[in-house]
């Protein structure tokens, strides 16, 4: 929704013309209702929250970005009023939004829900991690029991529908409630009336534990082409299913998150929150940077000798450390991803490294000759070195190529050791490419020039 549309809706709030903000309220989707909220401040907020059905002010509240908390605003409000948004919300989302308060503010609101069988399913989706398959799921789903005919099957669905909203298959269980199969409605519909359903259900293509991480739901929803996943306990009882509009804001999340932390910065920012808790995040990396760098500064030092006595030196000094950077980021980024991804694992060290190795060295052959080239060329206007290029070619080549394979390496190994890859690694890999490219350029430098 347009800013100038969302400003004229407040407007009628300030203007106390309740009548016609509502009317007009009424006729946005949940998503143009959320723009208006995240115009307002924080007391308009509340006040417009107030002002709507709770059926609508719910719905804007789940589709505000993270970062307007819309949390706070729901424990702004009365335990009654609260409680009232809680009720028309879908289980998964109600746990949601009450998953970022403290637990005795949940138990205060959800006190106040009157259907009893809504607060349990709340109440039990909110024991699971909210970055879990089990806070991703929701607990209302259609089944029929797999002695039941097609028929009756059918009047069960009937039935159950009448609850819930969105489902485009039934789930196939036996008495003790654990999965059997699945039922699509096509092949429901064309079956006889008389056919047994575990005759005509399908297995599912693939089940999930409620302790699964929800990238790795995410990954597997993707890899399998389904429109929702079943979450099972160990003794395959069926506990809830995931559905895929809740799997996209988990890509939207866990991308946003792998991108801050290949920035150096910690995934848990808050994108809109203040200066100081962004300088919390930050700072500690900087810290870690400071100290690398200083390793580099003292293979300068320890080499001061040399430049000196070749001036030209300190010019490609830059150019060799920064291209290496660049080498062993390209080859940090495409590692990161693979393991992300699933592509990988930590184990499979030796063909990972060797294809960056590979590449790395290729680019820096083909990067050095250029680079010695016009090297030579400028040191025979100038009056430098006539070796000077030999040592830029070989130092860019060599450099690139332990930048690959840190690029590779360390991401990996970290990995292993449980450390994230996505924050760690870029800080070592471009200190330690720096420092092999300042040493590799200083160190043939002095033993083939002076």
């Amino acid at each position: 929704m347009k800013q100038q549309a969302a400003q004229r809706l407040l407007r009628l709030v300030r203007e106390g013309q309740v009548a016609e903000f509502l009317t007009l309220a009424q006729q946005l989707d949940p998503a143009d209702l959320a723009d208006v909220l995240a115009e307002a401040d924080d007391q308009e907020r509340i006040e417009v929250v107030r002002l709507l059905p709770p059926s609508l002010s719910g719905s804007a509240l789940w589709e505000l970005p993270e970062e307007e908390h819309a949390e706070a605003t729901l424990a702004a409000l009365e335990p009654g009023q609260a409680a009232d948004i809680v009720e028309e919300l879908p289980d998964d989302d109600a746990a949601d939004l009450l998953g970022e308060l403290e637990p005795e503010e949940q138990q205060r609101i959800l006190a106040q829900v009157e259907d009893p069988e809504q607060r349990e399913e709340v109440q039990d989706l909110l024991q699971y991690d909210s970055e879990s398959a089990g806070g991703l799921m929701t607990s209302r789903f259609v089944t029929v029991a797999e002695a039941a005919t097609v028929a009756e099957a059918l009047d069960e669905i009937r039935r159950q529908a009448d609850e819930i909203e969105d489902f485009s298959e039934a789930y196939v269980v036996d008495e003790g409630g654990r999965l059997r199969g699945l039922m699509g409605f096509k092949r429901l519909v064309l079956s006889a009336p008389d056919r047994p359903v575990r005759e005509v259900m399908d297995e599912p293509d693939v089940t999930v534990p409620p302790e699964m991480d929800q990238e790795e739901v995410a990954r597997l929803m993707a890899r399998y082409n389904v429109s929702a996943i079943p979450v099972v306990d160990q003794g395959q009882r069926l506990l809830g299913r995931i559905t895929f509009d809740d799997v996209m804001d988990v890509g939207e999340a866990e991308a946003t998150e792998d991108l801050l932390k290949f920035g150096g910065v910690s995934g848990d920012e808050d994108l809109g929150g203040s200066w100081q808790a962004a300088v919390k995040s930050r700072l500690r990396w900087l810290f870690v940077n400071l100290i690398t760098a200083a390793g580099g500064a003292a293979v300068v030092s320890f080499f001061q000798g040399n430049i000196d006595q070749i001036l030209a030196l300190a010019i490609w000094m830059p150019i060799v450390g920064g291209l290496g950077g660049n080498t062993g980021t390209q080859a940090l980024a495409v590692t990161i991803r693979r393991l992300s991804l699933g592509l990988v694992s930590p184990d499979e060290l030796r063909p990972v490294v060797a294809k960056e190795m590979l590449v790395g060295l290729t680019n820096g052959l083909a990067v050095g000759l250029v680079a010695g080239l016009v090297a030579t060329l400028v040191t025979s206007f100038t009056g430098g070195p006539p070796l000077l290029g030999l040592v830029v070619f070989l130092a860019m080549a060599a450099n690139l190529l332990v930048a690959g394979t840190l690029g590779a390496f360390v991401p990996l190994i970290l990995q292993r050791f449980g450390v994230d890859p996505a924050v760690a690694s870029s800080v070592f890999v471009t200190a330690f490419t720096d420092m092999c490219g300042f040493a590799l350029l200083l160190g043939l430098a002095g033993s083939i020039l002076l």
